[in-house]
């Protein structure tokens, strides 16, 4: 099962439509959940984060993959391939987890860090990003057609 654990919500409709419009698609090859934790509002920055990791930490399962833009960048095949090595290592549950625009506390374990790049988007979109690679690495392992 795939895991998306976020900091905050979406906001827009067509960000929302973007979503749902994904997790059908890869429901086809996997389970498929969102969990949204609550954007603190603490300051500093710190606190908020530290906040914030407390709830992420609860909802963490099996191979833990942060979103981080120091992490490590994969090409699509890339990414299937570690979806893949993740599943046969016997890891049937991968959590990714999204922080919010402050990012991530430290605290929060992670057995791999990985980045779209070096450039920074909105967490919101990064949602859509990952859904999308997610999608696209599930139709690279089962050599189905990317539905344009």
């Amino acid at each position: 099962m795939i895991h998306i654990v976020c900091v905050g919500n979406l906001k827009e409709k067509y960000l929302e439509d973007a979503a749902s419009e994904y997790i059908k698609r890869i429901k086809k090859f996997d389970k498929v959940e969102i969990v949204e934790i609550k954007e603190s509002i603490l300051s500093p920055f710190n606190l908020a984060l530290a906040e914030e990791a407390k709830e992420i930490n609860k909802k963490l399962k099996g191979f833990v993959i942060k979103m981080d833009i120091k992490g490590n960048e994969l090409d699509s095949v890339g990414f299937a391939k570690k979806i893949e090595n993740i599943k046969l290592n016997g890891n049937s549950d991968i959590t990714f987890v999204i922080g919010s625009s402050n990012g991530l506390d430290k605290s929060i374990p992670s057995n791999y860090n990985m980045s779209f790049s070096p450039m920074t988007f909105p967490h919101q979109l990064a949602r859509i990003m990952l859904l999308e690679q997610i999608y696209r690495a599930f139709s690279i392992l089962n050599n189905t057609p990317y539905h344009k």
